[in-house]
């Protein structure tokens, strides 16, 4: 049995959609499946497009790790400005850590 997660995506309306993601899965891959706007992953994961693009909560950055050196570069080139939190979410994969994490997805 898969265990699953909840993550909540907080959209530029106000509204916030949480979803139980499986451990392993990257955050974009859920997003996606399930039509979280904001989030196109148009690359499929494989970090050449940036369209998956969030806003980690500050209080789950630590928890969630830091850009490698090729994601910072992708960084640079979102469309919706770069916070210091920002990271592109098909790099970060669902643990038991990371149950209820937060993610804000910036208006493109």
């Amino acid at each position: 049995m898969t265990l699953t997660r909840k993550a909540t995506w907080k959209l530029a309306d106000g509204r916030a959609i949480t979803l139980d993601v499986p451990e392993g899965q990257s955050l974009m891959e859920a997003a996606t499946r399930h039509g979280v706007p904001g989030i196109i992953g148009e690359c499929g994961g494989s970090m050449s497009c940036a369209t998956c693009h969030v806003v980690v909560a500050p209080d789950w950055a630590e928890r969630a790790g830091t850009p490698s050196a090729f994601e910072e570069d992708m960084l640079d080139i979102t469309e919706a400005g770069r916070q210091p939190t920002s990271r592109l979410s098909c790099q970060i994969r669902m643990t038991a850590a990371l149950d209820g994490i937060v993610l804000s997805v910036p208006e493109a």
